[in-house]
């Protein structure tokens, strides 16, 4: 009874991700290869932790861990699908539009896709980071 009370006036894109996130899980943040952000406040109720897995100029794997509110966990899941296969450069084109359209979020919910365009940007910038040092 808690899921559907939880999911009630999600899109069924983010009850899809919601139920079954993909991608969960992390990355050794120590690889020299591997970039990570941590985006969010705790005090708001949604963190993301995106990690990704870089080799060459392209996002070979992601992998996420969600703390908040379904529409931050289906963002943060979706964001790891989009990004992967992609190289830098188109990943960082990608916008919180792109995630809140495909899950139809309603206004209310639009912070959580820019906490995910946020991670994307930053766990690129920290891979980067790395590797010029």
């Amino acid at each position: 009874h808690m899921i559907i009370h939880i999911t009630r006036g999600y899109s069924d894109n983010v009850k899809d991700h919601f139920n079954k996130p993909r991608n969960v899980g992390s990355f050794d943040k120590n690889e020299k290869n591997v970039g990570t952000s941590i985006v969010g406040k705790a005090s708001c109720g949604d963190v993301i932790k995106l990690q990704l897995k870089i080799e060459g100029d392209v996002i070979k794997d992601a992998r996420f861990m969600a703390f908040g509110c379904g529409s931050a966990i289906a963002s943060s899941s979706y964001a790891t699908e989009l990004i992967k296969g992609k190289t830098i450069d188109e990943a960082l084109k990608i916008k919180n539009n792109d995630i809140a359209s495909h899950l139809s979020l309603p206004p209310v919910k639009i912070h959580c896709s820019l906490l995910a365009e946020d991670a994307i940007k930053h766990a690129i910038k920290n891979y980067r980071e790395k590797v010029i040092t």
